[in-house]
């Protein structure tokens, strides 16, 4: 694991599409410290049914996210991330149910935060860790310095997206 300093860290860029019709598609993209991408997986569309929507009712999203989408894609990715790094609020929640941190990159500079919040620097942006998992910001402090400086943590995530898009193209000529 690289959380000892090595400079093999994987990270992992995790984010979900909604659908037209109602529904989620989400994707992982490991890559190394440099951001070349080491292996891509995908769901396919996770739609709720009324029952769950009415169960969940505002932790839906979070449960989609977090526990169907990201839960499924962590477990069966072949090459392991030391860091799940996320744009949304709701999948800081997968942490409960992974073994590796979770982190939202922040899009915001961090001047109104409180303390007590868990905040690295890493590339060019701030990563927040949840709050249950205090020693997650420790376990990557040294590994956050193999990344580079001028690294932007948001570019992933556009070619995550976009993959999806295309594999959704994919499967709609398909169907």
């Amino acid at each position: 694991m690289a959380a000892n300093g090595s400079t093999d860290l994987k990270l992992g860029f995790l984010t979900a599409i909604e659908l037209t019709g109602g529904g989620y598609v989400g994707g992982l993209l490991v890559t190394n410290r440099f951001g070349r991408p080491l292996e891509f997986q995908c769901t396919t569309p996770v739609r709720p049914n009324r029952t769950q929507e009415i169960l969940y009712g505002t932790s839906l999203r979070s449960f989609v996210l977090g526990e169907l989408i990201g839960k499924t894609l962590v477990e069966k990715s072949a090459v392991k991330p030391d860091i799940v790094l996320t744009e949304a609020d709701e999948l800081l929640e997968l942490r409960s149910h992974v073994a590796q941190p979770v982190a939202v990159v922040e899009r915001e500079a961090t001047g109104g935060r409180q303390p007590s919040e868990h905040l690295l620097r890493i590339g060019r942006q701030t990563l927040r860790f949840h709050p249950s998992h205090a020693d997650d910001e420790k376990r990557l402090a040294g590994s956050a310095e193999s990344v580079p400086e001028q690294a932007d943590l948001f570019e992933p995530f556009e070619r995550v997206r976009e993959a999806l898009q295309e594999t959704m193209k994919t499967s709609a000529v398909r169907v």
